[in-house]
């Protein structure tokens, strides 16, 4: 080794491009402190960024140095060139779209994780890695009080993993129940072509459903009907019973639904307890997204949301969005683990191991679109384990109470309206008037950037929807918002009548 130092990476000048532990000790110290003052002291930023398009490469070289810059050098860019353009989605003062979960716990775990730093394709590529998630989905399972089927245990069928998102969720059931479907098709009729099944294959959701669903279908090359809603903008039976009977007489195979348990637009839920029984009866895949509100059925109150689960094939929610476990960490389970790994399965020699078919172990990279996956399963273990079951219901109770809080506060101003029901810690309202009024509301909110809310549209009206998302907010946050929000509707409708 020359002079130059003890790593093969220094160069001569003296300045290091790597890091050794010593300095690494001293730096992660300042940067939890960092994360702790701005965590802390969020709701002072500005909540919605006051940038244009672009506005980054200005702020930055074309090209990355040739010689290192000082770490220091690149603290100090934090501020001047990223949180200008930060959504800052933990503010209290953030009410869009839903929740992005946060947690000291899951922060210092996704830390460990990303130092231990494995790759957990299989079993053999890290035991705990592969372990650990099964437990947690266990875990987790129970704390939902799903049916003994979707947990995996010593010698269950089913079990849980951890995807990515709900949208790889959705995808990779629609993959599995096409797969199932081809093969059950195939064993009857030897002669048939599998791509004249494929051609005849059909999907349904919601005409509520995330847009995730009908992409999948692109992704999976199965065409997609969307089931009209009702007036609570829920799927009922006799709507979908109607459709899958059109599509038979056609020609076509009903093979997937995807039902939703909490949609993006209004948290509407479909009746699973009634579209299940159908779906058995069709031998269709049926799918759960509950992505959002799949976080409350730990509390008993709300799991009389999810009764049909037992009906499914296999169902979803994220943790990453309202269970503390920062993004990313979306968990489904399946009934039958066959159903996924055979649509999935490839086994070159360099992946197999020893233990492979011992049936104590799962190779998750069966279950999954990707190979490689994280130790995501590390945040559920430090949340669970430091907050309690207890400690997780009374955090969703909370946001649920803010929800109520902020309904009441709108019922009682005779200028405004609710739009859809509120169950959980949405809630969608509007000026009683014109799309038009409602859209110039909208536009002075977002404007002002005190706070910030996005809009849906339900059977045709604008609306405003109203999400308690932060971890830190409390009632005087959701108090200040609806002072705002009544401020501005104020001078809205002041001027219109000038």
């Amino acid at each position: 080794m020359t002079g130059c130092g003890r790593y093969l990476l220094f160069i001569c000048s003296g300045a290091a491009v790597e890091m050794d532990a010593t300095e690494f000790r001293r730096r992660g110290r300042e940067m939890v402190d960092y994360i702790a003052d701005y965590i802390e002291n969020i709701e002072k930023r500005q909540v919605y960024p006051d940038v244009e398009p672009g506005y980054l490469r200005g702020l930055i070289p074309q090209e990355a140095p040739e010689d290192p810059d000082s770490y220091d050098d690149v603290v100090k860019d934090i501020e001047r060139v990223i949180m200008p353009g930060v959504t800052h989605w933990h503010s209290p003062y953030f009410y869009a779209y839903f929740p992005t979960a946060s947690s000291f716990p899951a922060m210092l775990a996704d830390m460990l994780s990303g130092a231990i730093g494995c790759i957990g394709f299989s079993w053999a590529a890290s035991p705990a890695c592969t372990e650990l998630e099964t437990v947690m989905l266990d875990w987790l399972g129970k704390m939902l009080n799903l049916p003994e089927d979707f947990i995996a245990g010593t010698s269950g069928k089913g079990g849980g993993v951890i995807q990515g998102s709900a949208s790889d969720a959705t995808l990779v059931a629609l993959l599995a129940a096409r797969r199932r479907k081809v093969q059950q098709i195939l064993a009857e009729q030897p002669d048939r072509s599998e791509a004249d099944i494929i051609s005849k294959l059909v999907a349904y959701t919601s005409d509520q459903a995330h847009s995730s669903v009908e992409r999948a279908g692109l992704i999976g090359s199965m065409r997609m009907r969307n089931v009209p809603t009702d007036e609570k903008f829920a799927v009922r039976g006799e709507a979908f019973r109607r459709i899958i009977e059109e599509d038979k007489n056609a020609g076509l195979i009903p093979t997937y639904f995807c039902a939703t348990l909490g949609t993006t637009p209004s948290c509407a839920f479909d009746h699973i307890t009634e579209l299940g029984p159908i779906c058995n009866a069709e031998n269709m895949w049926m799918h759960i997204d509950a992505a959002y509100a799949g976080s409350s059925f730990i509390c008993p109150e709300f799991r009389p949301l999810l009764n049909g689960v037992e009906f499914a094939d296999s169902f979803n929610f994220n943790p990453h969005k309202w269970l503390l476990v920062n993004f990313d960490c979306s968990t489904m389970w399946v009934k039958r683990r066959s159903d996924l790994i055979g649509a999935f399965k490839m086994d070159p020699l360099y992946l197999k191991h020893d233990h492979e078919e011992s049936g104590l172990i799962t190779d998750y990279r069966h279950w999954q679109i990707p190979l490689s996956r994280r130790f995501r399963s590390l945040k559920m273990w430090f949340v669970f384990r430091m907050y309690g079951v207890k400690g997780l219901q009374d955090y969703i109770r909370q946001h649920v109470r803010l929800a109520k809080e902020f309904e009441s506060m709108v019922r009682n101003d005779p200028r405004f309206e609710i739009s859809a029901d509120v169950k959980l810690g949405l809630v969608c309202f509007r000026l009683k008037g014109s799309n038009e009024l409602n859209e110039a509301l909208l536009k002075q909110i977002n404007s002002a950037r005190r706070i910030h809310l996005v809009p849906c549209q339900l059977a045709g009206t604008f609306v405003l929807r109203f999400a308690i998302c932060a971890r830190t907010t409390e009632l005087r946050h959701v108090q200040e918002a609806w002072h705002h929000i009544g401020e501005l509707a104020s001078e809205l409708l002041l001027k219109q009548r000038h």
